[in-house]
């Protein structure tokens, strides 16, 4: 293909980006000069298109968009031909098919006020999905299955969206330099900001300012939607995560707003906190959790808060659920029980709130509105110690199932849905080929360096149950069930009150402490 051609066709694919975006609505008829000539300029094209674009609507803005990379490598627009490159090239494209931020935030207060928040989430989701900032077609890639359980059924998801980085950018981020704008992901300065190899472009982000407890905060949505709606509500400022009584003010003030949705916390500490400590954030979203179908196993109740009914809930974790529709006992109640927790000991089950001044208590906070209009708080109670039987935490996943599961069990883990590495496809892929017999490999038995080592004592147990002849459809049921057994030990790691005997007098003995009966 020549050059003038590789344009006339680039040149074409504009047209059809354009022709998406008023579908879309990301623009109007008056913002397509505008944008063809922006569109123009960045991929270094003379002129538009001579003829007609295609009569299509299209649902995604992928096909063009991959042309245009293409195009882009080919007349060395892109500084190399990689993964990163590309995303931070064609995110620069979508930039100039949306609309200002302004124009965001008005549009999505105009539909709140006339049609309710729920119409304006709708529409702000729907936005989110069709600038590319959310990459519907990557999160498609994912796995998901459910696995049953004791405790209902647990959610299980292989994360297949995030791609590893190309050796090439590898090589690029050794000499890249160091810059320290924005300062977090969760920034707001994120808005509109190009990117750079260790730092995704973000033209096609928006975000809603709104208040909690008087303070200027932003609601935005995950570009990587683990689940339904998967929302993210950060801090204006750049101040660390820390729970505290307005935790539960500000989750509160946020079900009042959008009632549609649950909101909840990563913890404050490391090793039970998330994988962002350093910028205050909730997450959300329009999603019914494992944990959140839980039934309450025992309940409680306490002479000064008359109009809170508290539970435990019957979950792997520690998790003490107070419902009210008296919004300000129910705070009182949730303020009362993390003072408590905070300087709670009991040795007897591993309980330690301090080592010297180091803090070792605090939870991870749910809130949703039951179906019949009450606030529900889910307050997971949370330590981070460490021993020399596990220097990587005593209630978080224990060795034996790093295999599978070895990072911070987050609020997502905590609600009953296990975020799980990519590796794991091409893993299961093949011990179900040794399952199946297709595979006689047995490298992993000694090669340290085999992909399939870690799981050598889980294989190898697998294979004395079972043998090398199970059927195709049979193995993946198979290791999925047990993948969802492994998590489901990963979560009973992190509970602070096991679910024996010992562990649940222990538990209501905290209750007690506080005046619960």
């Amino acid at each position: 293909m020549t050059a003038p051609s590789r344009g006339v066709d680039a040149a074409r694919e504009v047209e059809r980006l354009l022709q998406y975006a008023l579908h879309k609505r990301l623009i109007e008829p008056l913002d397509v000069a505008y944008s063809r000539n922006a569109l123009l300029e960045l991929l270094r094209l003379p002129e538009p298109y001579g003829g007609a674009a295609p009569e299509e609507a299209l649902d995604s803005p992928t096909e063009p968009l991959e042309r245009l990379l293409d195009y882009a490598a080919e007349a060395g627009i892109l500084e190399e031909n990689t993964l990163t490159h590309r995303d931070l090239f064609d995110t620069r494209l979508m930039g100039c098919l949306m609309p200002r931020p302004s124009e965001v935030v008005r549009e999505f207060r105009g539909i709140a006020a006339a049609e309710g928040v729920q119409a304006a989430t709708d529409r702000f989701y729907g936005l989110s999905i069709d600038a590319a900032y959310i990459r519907m077609d990557r999160i498609a890639r994912n796995l998901y299955w459910r696995t049953p359980t004791d405790f209902g059924e647990l959610e299980i998801t292989v994360n297949l969206s995030k791609p590893e980085k190309d050796p090439r950018e590898i090589a690029l981020l050794k000499n890249a330099p160091s810059v320290a704008y924005p300062k977090c992901l969760l920034c707001a300065d994120n808005v509109g900001y190009a990117g750079r190899l260790n730092h995704p472009a973000r033209q096609n982000l928006r975000v809603i300012p709104l208040q909690l407890d008087g303070e200027d905060w932003f609601f935005q949505y995950s570009p990587y939607v683990y689940y339904n709606e998967h929302s993210i509500i950060f801090h204006s400022g750049h101040v660390p995560m820390q729970i505290s009584d307005r935790t539960f003010d500000r989750l509160l003030d946020f079900l009042d707003r959008f009632p549609h949705y649950f909101i909840g916390s990563n913890a404050d500490l490391p090793i039970v906190g998330g994988s962002i400590l350093n910028h205050d954030h909730f997450q959300g979203g329009r999603h019914a959790f494992p944990e959140e179908k839980a039934p309450v196993a025992r309940t409680f109740s306490h002479p000064e808060l008359p109009d809170v009914r508290a539970g435990i809930v019957k979950w792997p974790m520690s998790v003490v659920r107070l419902v009210s529709h008296n919004r300000a006992q129910l705070h009182k109640a949730a303020a009362a029980m993390l003072a408590a927790w905070r300087a709670y000991s009991d040795e007897s089950v591993g309980v330690r709130a301090f080592t010297g001044d180091t803090p070792h208590n605090t939870i991870t906070p749910i809130a949703r509105l039951t179906p019949n209009g009450e606030y529900e708080l889910d307050l997971v109670l949370r330590n981070n110690r460490t021993s020399d039987e596990h220097p990587e935490g005593i209630f978080h996943p224990h060795r034996e199932l790093h295999h599978v599961k070895k990072e911070n069990i987050g609020l997502i883990e905590v609600m009953g849905l296990a975020v799980l590495p990519g590796r794991l496809k091409e893993e299961l892929e093949a011990i179900a080929a040794l399952l199946t017999g297709r595979s006689g490999d047995s490298g992993w038995r000694q090669d340290s360096s085999h992909p399939l080592h870690k799981h050598a004592a889980w294989i190898e147990r697998l294979l004395a149950a079972h043998g090398t002849s199970v059927a195709e459809a049979a193995a993946e049921k198979l290791l999925r069930d047990e993948v969802g057994g492994i998590f489901l030990r990963v979560l009973t790691d992190a509970g602070v009150y096991k679910q024996d005997a010992e562990g649940q007098a222990a538990f209501a003995a905290f209750l007690a402490s506080m005046g619960y009966r």
